[in-house]
């Protein structure tokens, strides 16, 4: 097998949430070029289609899951339909995630504090249970890939809303102890830490504070925030055997913001 057919992923199947748009939108385009099929997970009937048709012209398989899956309930519910009636995964991507909120921690309700676990950690936890449980129940391996944050590892400038960065800390932690769990299964469980990249939120961000996405673009050595294809390749890499011995690793994709 050469170099780059290792890098392959036919005949295998992921599951992917927040995959109609951003950087969910990026993985899911480039692991279908690489030959896998493709489940989205997604808010948007209109945007998971529009990404779906994308994909089939790959010549890959497409299917849409309309769901929150910052919302418990519906997280479980999403897992256990795309199990029923799509399964089994081979790849698991926690895309789906968020900051939403500006707002100093001494004034952030419970509620809020909540709602940012959730959307960021708990529906990590639970896709990870059902979905890369029934990885490690199957027997045949797996790769799981749990997109983080820089925000996990440092804390953002001239911002509130701390929920997020504690959040992502603890997606990169939880990347390590299920790693250590599910190697002797073959399921490796790694992480991506992007950096700034110009997803729909982040432009909203400049527009409505562009203080704070001009202090971010300074700080970086590279000067600009990214491309969301720019994550395709890595994710590309963790999902397929040429990371076959890679687990509980944290990869940082951040032009340089770290590094100072």
């Amino acid at each position: 097998m050469s170099v780059l057919d290792r890098f392959r992923l036919d005949g295998r199947r992921a599951f992917i949430t927040g995959g109609s748009r951003g950087l969910g939108r990026e993985m899911a385009l480039a692991l279908a070029e690489a030959g896998a099929d493709v489940v989205l997970v997604g808010r948007e009937a209109d945007a998971l289609a529009a990404t779906s048709e994308d994909i089939r012209k790959c010549g890959r398989q497409a299917t849409t899951l309309v769901g929150d899956v910052g919302v418990p309930q519906d997280c479980e519910r999403v897992c256990q339909t795309a199990l029923e009636q799509h399964g089994p995964f081979d790849i698991l991507i926690n895309n789906v995630g968020g900051r939403r909120i500006n707002v100093p921690l001494a004034d952030q309700s419970l509620e809020q504090w909540q709602q940012i676990l959730d959307l960021n950690l708990t529906s990590t936890f639970l896709c990870m249970k059902h979905i890369g449980g029934a990885m490690v129940a199957r027997g045949n391996g797996g790769r799981v890939i749990n997109i983080a944050s820089i925000s996990g590892m440092i804390i953002n400038r001239s911002i509130g809303g701390r929920s997020y960065e504690t959040s992502k800390a603890a997606v990169i932690q939880l990347t390590r102890a299920a790693a250590a769990d599910w190697a002797p299964h073959r399921v490796t469980v790694n992480a991506i830490c992007p950096g700034g990249f110009l997803t729909a939120p982040n432009v909203r961000w400049s527009q409505e504070h562009p203080e704070v996405i001009e202090q971010f673009r300074e700080q970086i050595p590279m000067g600009d925030l990214g491309p969301p294809e720019d994550l395709g390749p890595m994710a590309v890499y963790l999902a397929s055997d040429a990371a076959r011995y890679v687990t509980g690793a944290a990869f940082v994709i951040d032009g340089g913001y770290t590094v100072w």
